[in-house]
């Protein structure tokens, strides 16, 4: 079978050229994220992949969680249209890592990213600011920064940005020159 990724790219895609066209990026966003915890968990997942259920019955369900949370309204019978689309080739299933994608498809739109900083101390303000701009110059996105510490590291920190590492650690330093002696 596909990995859930590779099914979910599609549809993402499509939800999201969908919603950024008729400006409703953020109603599309909620229901999804909302829909993707619901079918990871595993009573709804195994309602959702129950073959006594039509398509039509479990669109319905969907539907009803959002409308129980209001999010019907902002994403409109459009969602529902791409909901029974999902349940007609059978992945409703996916609905998770389709929102996962579909988010990452928004904060690329959105020019935003999320940045885990590990550092080996906890930073203060000025830090955290000083390196929320340096980042802003260098990634030429919106930041959000999310701190944690690891005394493990010595000193330094470890970056993640997305794909991007950068490992400015002392045990990274100190790794790499084990490495570079060791070879």
């Amino acid at each position: 079978m596909a990995e859930q990724s590779t099914v979910a790219r599609p549809y993402a895609k499509a939800a999201f050229d969908y919603a950024r066209d008729n400006d409703a990026l953020k109603a599309w966003s909620d229901a999804l994220a909302l829909l993707g915890q619901v079918t990871s968990d595993r009573e709804a997942g195994t309602l959702l992949s129950s073959p006594r259920l039509t398509g039509e019955q479990k669109v319905a369900f969907l539907a009803g969680l959002l409308q129980d949370r209001k999010l019907a309204k902002g994403a409109g019978k459009a969602f529902e249209r791409f909901l029974a689309t999902l349940a007609a080739q059978h992945r409703l299933g996916a609905l998770g890592p389709i929102a996962a994608q579909f988010e990452q498809l928004c904060a690329d739109y959105e020019q935003r990213i999320d940045v885990n900083v590990t550092s080996a101390f906890k930073l203060d303000d000025k830090q955290q600011s000083v390196l929320l701009n340096a980042l802003k110059k260098r990634l030429n996105r919106e930041i959000s920064i999310t701190t944690q510490v690891d005394k493990s590291l010595i000193g330094g920190a470890i970056l993640r940005a997305g794909d991007t590492v950068i490992d400015g650690s002392v045990r990274g330093r100190l790794n790499r020159l084990s490495e570079a002696l060791t070879t």
